[in-house]
């Protein structure tokens, strides 16, 4: 059995996570931050408690917090569902179970909408996706990809990561992407193109190691970096 989702779901990851996953250091945490299809999580609301500059992109901040607040209610519930049909996919050692890493989630969107109506007002939340971002050429020093680009290999195109890095370069000098894994812990088919594409047009590209792991193998993160 795999996992499958028919579209993008909201799920929302931590600060610490974030850190973790990015490799990101105290300098890297000091530069202006682009995180693209960030959804409901609690990164971009943390770091603005310790006074420091992130922009999220996502579709879903057209919505309200209370229609954003209903599809995570929605979705839980079918992320949750093929977790536990897929627990052998998952390293279950930081997260001990399907039901806490439920209350870490959780408690990760629950930050985001407390924090959802503020940001917008402080543009901190722009409705944007990727291929197409609403920023001047190198706006940010560091641009994220969290569980979007390679994760969805089965509902977007090879095409569409191409096109979306690019347009990260434009507005930033340095792209991560993490995890280097589809949604069913097999490295993405669209990794390696991707590696010798920008490395063919001078970029500098490197995998990472991180000190993260959740999907079993997931512990690669993509630098490209101009």
């Amino acid at each position: 059995m795999g996992i499958k989702y028919e579209s993008v779901v909201p799920w929302g990851r931590s600060y610490p996570e974030y850190v973790d996953m990015f490799n990101l250091t105290p300098p890297d945490l000091n530069k202006p931050i682009l995180s693209c299809g960030d959804g409901p999580a609690s990164f971009n609301s943390s770091m603005n408690q310790k006074g420091k500059t992130v922009v999220s992109i996502d579709p879903v901040y057209r919505l309200s917090r209370t229609e954003i607040e209903n599809r995570i209610a929605e979705t839980s519930k079918i992320v949750m569902a093929q977790t536990k049909k897929n627990q052998d996919k998952f390293v279950w050692s930081g997260i001990g179970s399907v039901e806490e890493l439920f209350k870490i989630r959780i408690e990760s969107m629950k930050e985001f909408l407390s924090d959802y109506e503020a940001g917008k007002h402080a543009k901190r939340y722009i409705t944007a996706e990727l291929p197409f971002l609403p920023f001047k050429s190198d706006e940010f020093d560091l641009a994220l990809s969290s569980h979007f680009l390679f994760l969805y290999t089965e509902n977007l195109s090879l095409e569409f990561h191409l096109k979306s890095i690019d347009e990260m370069l434009r507005v930033s000098k340095e792209v991560r992407i993490f995890p280097l894994l589809d949604m069913n812990a097999t490295t993405s088919t669209y990794v390696n193109p991707v590696i010798d594409g920008f490395s063919r047009k001078g970029y500098d590209v490197e995998t990472v190691r991180v000190n993260y792991e959740f999907q079993k193998g997931g512990n690669l993160m993509l630098k490209i970096i101009k």
